[in-house]
């Protein structure tokens, strides 16, 4: 499996360089002269404001309804406004959900609801009966206890399978420690807050908090803003309720000093860092633009110093961004990226220096021209579409700008002076406050971490204060790496069953971004593999081992294997690697980890370690280092299946730069295999 590892690696982690290309900037000529519209408008006696823009170029139109309440905790029952949006438009009072379903379909529309507002688009030709639909789905929802039970006991599900998700955890313990746990922005669902929610909260808070008091309609498309008004009228003048209650919280604050928060988790086969502070950036402020702009160059793309420096240098990560926002409520500055163990404490050495550095030094009129080239040029596309101009003025509206915002929008983007940058970095990126969030796998990253000399302090994977992890035990009397790689033969079968075992075949699938992946493996007990790996039934990999070459197909270039590599190759090209370790007397026990929350015996063999279940015996994961024993990639194992006679992992969760989650679908032992296949 390692040579696999590090091929998908390669081939995954190629993509962004491509993307990454910079292209050179045309010479920009003068500032465009951007005419942004207004929409026209109108108020219900109840508080609903309308913003209807008219645009007959395409027969359709879209329907946005906004709810603009302030932030609210909901404390023990947290999860109740999530419930709220998985009930609500299922189905209404005067229409049965199925029914409701169907004739969205017919009329090629789509509709969504939420705790927040609801939307809905398609032909203008049937813009009355879909706006009576989202009518009727957003005043007139109906609430039932069937629905309820089933939506609920789909998010329970939800939430456990985020249990073992080290970027879910993350974003969770980030919100809490920046915001605090009692802050509408910093607390979280979970099982036992949802398990407190009953369909009655779910309904007090439909009539709480969806209300007309704070509400806006956005009208775009083919209509006539006098129709519209007057179906508006009709179907919304009834609705009633006053504005929301707002509760005021105390604004959290930043650490007195930097320091790292640290997460131990164990089955982590990469860290998720997260730089943060707290900001009250408005878009109102005089600072705004200086902000935007000097996130852009932090870290806001491809182009941002974060990823030249985190991912073109030392190509360490994927990706690496920062991201900033102007809002009437507190928010936060924070700059993230994923990254493999083992740098992980210099990746977040260089992440600071780069927050540091866009704080005290000029940035170049290169640097300063492209991001006001990507905001201006951004900027004059979307004031092209009809619904930027609705969004626009909604923004006007709910962050309380003035009415030449965006016409001044490009002249505010072009006056930013370097200066600005500079104070407004000062101001909004903290170097000296600032929560360093590492969530990942404390054997591997804490020692690392401790060199940096940043104070570490550690919690749990819910924002809890605990103690520091314990990173290894120690080895019982009597155990050596031939009982632990016994254990395993005896545990996957047997030594006669072990040894029985000429080749292997699996077929593997995994979900990348929405798309299927499929892994092919075919190994021989004579020291020969096969390895494809398919997107959308295109081969975009192949890899070959036999006794006497070894190459690697991708995409159209084959490369051939040679010297050391092709050597270690072979020898790995073997349905167990643990029966060679038996014999070479270099593999030495050295550790005990925790793995997935269970203890694993850790067996060095050169630069490479694997764990073993200490109850189980099973082989629950492999980190593979290079030459100067660095970790490069690990790999995780489970849910072991007999085929055969011999249990096999159907379960391979690996490192690619993103974690792939790989089911094997297909297993044959001593069959489907060929000696054409190592061809």
């Amino acid at each position: 499996m390692k040579k696999v590892i590090y091929l998908l690696a390669g081939l995954f982690l190629s993509v962004p360089v491509l993307q990454a290309q910079q292209v050179p900037m045309p010479k920009p000529g003068p500032s465009p002269v951007v005419n942004v519209g207004k929409p026209q408008t109108f108020e219900l006696k109840n508080g609903l404001k309308v913003l209807v823009v008219e645009n007959h170029k395409l027969p359709r139109v879209s329907y946005s309804l906004t709810i603009d309440n302030a932030p609210y905790a909901e404390g023990a029952k947290k999860g109740v406004s999530d419930m709220l949006s998985a009930v609500i438009g299922e189905g209404t009072k005067n229409i049965s959900k199925d029914k409701f379903n169907e004739e969205i379909d017919y009329l090629g529309a789509s509709i969504n609801f939420g705790a927040n507002g609801a939307s809905a688009s398609g032909l203008s030709k049937y813009n009355d009966r879909l706006l009576e639909l989202l009518a009727d789905g957003a005043l007139n929802p109906l609430f039932t206890q069937e629905e309820f039970d089933k939506q609920k006991a789909k998010m329970i599900e939800g939430l456990k399978s985020e249990e073992k998700n080290v970027k879910a955890v993350a974003g969770r313990v980030t919100d809490a420690l920046i915001y605090g746990m009692k802050h509408p922005n910093g607390e979280y669902v979970t099982e036992q807050t949802l398990n407190n929610v009953t369909l009655d909260d779910v309904k007090q808070n439909y009539v709480t908090y969806f209300v007309p008091g704070n509400a806006y309609l956005v009208v775009v498309g083919d209509v006539k803003f006098k129709d519209v008004k007057k179906k508006v009228t009709k179907l919304f003048g009834s609705w009633t309720g006053d504005k929301a209650p707002a509760a005021s919280y105390s604004d959290p604050k930043d650490v007195q000093y930097t320091q790292v928060n640290f997460v131990d988790m164990p089955n982590a086969v990469q860290s998720e860092i997260t730089i943060a502070n707290v900001t009250n950036l408005k878009m109102t402020d005089k600072e705004y633009f200086a902000t935007i702009l000097a996130n852009q160059i932090l870290g806001g793309g491809g182009e941002g110093r974060l990823f030249l420096n985190i991912r073109e240098k030392h190509g360490w990560t994927y990706g690496a961004y920062s991201s900033v926002g102007g809002n009437k409520y507190v928010g936060n500055f924070d700059a993230s990226t994923s990254v493999r163990n083992a740098v992980t404490d210099s990746a977040v050495v260089e992440m600071m220096n780069e927050v540091k550095r866009i704080r005290t030094d000029l940035v170049s009129d290169e640097e300063l021209k492209v991001a006001k080239a990507k905001y201006i040029g951004n900027f004059v596309m979307q004031v092209e579409k009809p619904g930027t101009v609705a969004r626009y003025a909604l923004l006007t509206k709910t962050q309380g700008l003035p009415e030449d915002f965006y016409q001044n929008y490009i002249k505010n983007i072009n006056d930013v002076t370097a200066e600005d940058i500079r104070n407004a970095a000062k101001k909004f990126f903290s170097a000296d406050n600032s929560r360093i969030i590492v969530v990942g796998k404390a054997a591997d990253v804490l020692p690392g971490l401790e060199k940096t000399g940043i104070p570490i302090n550690y919690f749990d994977k819910f924002g809890n204060p605990s103690e520091k992890p314990v990173v290894s035990k120690l080895i019982p009397a009597g155990v050596t790496a031939k009982t632990v790689l016994d254990g395993y033969i005896k545990a996957v079968g047997g030594d006669k069953a072990v040894k029985a075992v000429k080749t292997i075949y699996t077929k593997s699938t995994a979900s990348v971004q929405g798309t299927t992946l499929e892994l092919t493996s075919k190994v021989s007990a004579d020291h020969k593999q096969f390895v494809e790996m398919k997107v959308m039934g295109m081969s975009m990999m192949k890899q070959v081992v036999n006794d006497k070459a070894a190459y690697v197909s991708q995409q159209g270039q084959k490369q051939d294997i040679t010297g050391d590599k092709l050597k270690e190759m072979q020898e790995s090209a073997v349905p167990f690697e643990e029966l060679a370790m038996l014999a070479n007397k270099d593999v030495k026990l050295t550790a005990i980890e925790s793995v997935n929350g269970a203890d694993a015996y850790v067996i060095k063999n050169g630069t490479d370690s694997y764990l073993y279940d200490v109850k189980t015996g099973f082989k629950v994961a492999e980190i593979h280092g290079d030459e100067k024993g660095e970790q490069k990639q690990t790999t995780y194992y489970s849910d072991y299946k007999a085929v055969k006679g011999v249990k096999i992992p159907f379960k391979v969760l690996m490192n690619v730069g993103f974690e792939l989650d790989l089911t094997v679908v297909e297993a044959k032992v001593n069959e489907g295999v060929t000696p054409a296949d190592f061809q």
